[in-house]
C-alpha cells in the first residue's frame, strides 16, 4: 500500500505527525509513504524509515511573489511530482484549506477531518472521506486517531493514554532513524560534563521567556559548571543568544545550523530547556530530556510529547490565555496572596513571573538527574 501525507508546517506540527506514521507502518506491513511538506522542514520526514519520498512545497515563499516566473516554474514542477504516482490513499493531516487544496491535486482518494474536527471547516470540501476526531486532546493523539480512521486499523492503546505524553511516548513512537540524522551532519563530540541547550526562539511575542530570565538561568548553570549551548535561526535570535552568553564561562552561541546539525547536537545534550517552540518538539522526538516553559499556551494540547518531557506552566490567573499579544486589561492582576505577585509587575509577559530562573534551574537539574525536583508552585 502506498499513501501520501500532506502536512506542510509548522516544525512542531510536522513532528506531531511522526507517531501516526509509526502506527500506520506497524499496522500495515509494507506500507510506503510519501510526504508533502514545506521546504524548510523537508529534512524531518526523511528521517522516518516508512517515508520513501519527500515532496517539498514552498507556499510560504511563493505567496510573496505569486506571479514571478520562478514561482510559476516551481509550481509546475510540484504539480508534476504530486501527480506522478497513483496513491491508494491521501491523508490531509493538517485540516487547513491550503493543505486540502494541495492534497486534491494528488491521484488518490483524499481523507481528512470533518467539519466539526478541522481547524478550517472549508477544507472538507476537498475530501472524499471525512473523519471525526474529538477536540480537547493533544495534537499527537488527534493525528494518530485520524490516521487510524483513514487506514482502518485500531487506534493504538498508548494513543489513548494520558494526554500529558509523559507515559505514552518514547523514541520508538516517533520512529526517527538516528543514523540517518548523523549521516547528514558532522559528528558531534560526546558530552564530558553537563551540557544544556537553551531553545529560546519562538514565534508569538507572548511565548518568549524574558531575556533577562534566560541570562540569569545561564549564569546559574555556568556557575554550576555546566555548558550552555544557544542555537539561533535568524538575526534577532542570534543577537539575543549573544547577549545571553556574553561573559559567561561555558556558554556558547552555536553557528547557524541545518535541522540535521541541530538534531545531532541535541543528541549530545544532558537536557534542554525550551519555550513553546518547534525545536522543543524535535528534542522530544529524539528522546532528549526537555523542560518546556509555558505562559500563554496550553501544554496539554501542544506541549512537548514524550517519555522524558517535563512542563512548567505559568500558575497565573489568566494563563493560558492563548493570545499572541499580552493585553493589560485582559491580564488579570494576581491578588497579594498569589505566589508570584511580587515579580509580576517586573516581567513581560507577567505570567512568566511564576517561572523564575531559580525554579527553572531546580527543575532542569532534577530532569538531568542532579538534584531533587522543585515544588509544583513557587513559594
Amino acid at each position: 500500500m502506498r499513501i501520501l501525507i500532506v502536512k506542510t508546517s509548522s516544525l512542531g506540527d510536522v513532528i506531531h505527525t511522526l507517531p501516526a506514521v509509526t502506527d500506520a507502518a506497524r499496522a500495515i506491513p509494507g506500507l510506503r509513504c510519501d510526504w508533502v511538506v514545506e521546504e524548510a522542514f523537508a529534512e524531518i520526514p526523511a528521517w522516518h524509515p516508512a517515508v520513501e519520498q519527500v515532496i517539498p512545497v514552498a507556499l510560504r515563499r511563493w505567496r510573496k511573489h505569486p506571479f514571478a516566473a520562478s514561482t510559476r516554474r516551481e509550481w509546475r514542477a510540484f504539480r508534476q511530482r504530486i501527480t506522478a504516482t497513483e496513491y491508494d490513499l491521501v491523508i490531509d493531516a493538517q485540516g487547513l484549506f491550503k493543505s486540502a487544496w494541495l492534497a486534491h491535486y494528488a491521484r488518490g482518494p483524499v481523507h481528512g477531518l470533518d467539519r466539526a474536527s478541522a481547524r478550517e471547516p472549508l477544507a472538507r470540501l476537498f475530501y472524499a472521506q471525512r473523519h471525526a476526531v474529538p477536540w480537547g486532546h493533544h495534537a499527537v493523539r488527534r493525528v494518530r486517531e485520524l490516521f487510524a480512521a483513514a487506514l482502518a486499523y485500531p487506534v493504538p492503546a498508548q494513543a489513548c493514554g494520558d494526554d500529558d505524553g509523559a507515559t505514552v511516548a518514547d523514541a520508538a513512537t516517533y520512529g526517527l532513524d538516528r543514523q540517518r540524522i548523523l549521516a547528514a551532519s558532522a559528528p558531534r563530540q560526546a558530552p564530558g560534563r553537563a551540557r544544556f541547550m537553551f531553545l529560546h526562539g519562538t514565534t508569538w511575542p507572548t511565548k518568549h521567556y524574558p531575556e533577562s530570565a534566560w541570562r540569569e538561568l545561564a549564569a546559574i548553570a555556568s556557575a554550576a559548571g555546566a555548558e550552555i549551548h544557544l542555537p539561533w535561526g535568524n538575526e534577532q535570535e542570534h543577537a539575543r543568544a549573544e547577549r545571553i552568553a556574553a561573559g559567561l564561562m561555558g556558554a556558547q552561541v552555536l553557528p547557524k545550523s541545518t535541522l540535521a546539525e541541530l538534531a545531532a547536537a541535541l543528541m549530545t545534550m544532558s537536557a534542554c530547556v525550551a519555550v513553546d517552540t518547534g525545536l522543543g518538539h524535535l528534542a522530544a522526538a529524539l528522546d532528549i530530556p526537555t523542560l518546556s516553559l509555558f505562559g500563554p499556551t496550553h501544554p496539554g494540547f501542544t506541549g512537548a510529547w514524550g517519555r522524558r518531557q517535563q512542563r512548567l506552566a505559568a500558575d497565573f490567573p489568566c494563563a493560558p490565555c492563548l493570545n499572541k499579544t499580552c493585553h493589560p486589561l485582559m491580564c488579570l492582576s494576581p491578588d497579594p496572596e498569589w505566589p508570584c505577585a511580587p515579580a509580576s509587575t517586573q516581567v513581560e509577559p507577567p505570567c512568566f513571573s511564576c517561572l523564575p530562573p531559580q525554579r527553572v534551574w531546580a527543575a532542569l537539574s532534577a530532569l538531568a538527574g542532579q538534584t531533587p525536583a522543585p515544588p509544583s508552585r513557587p513559594r
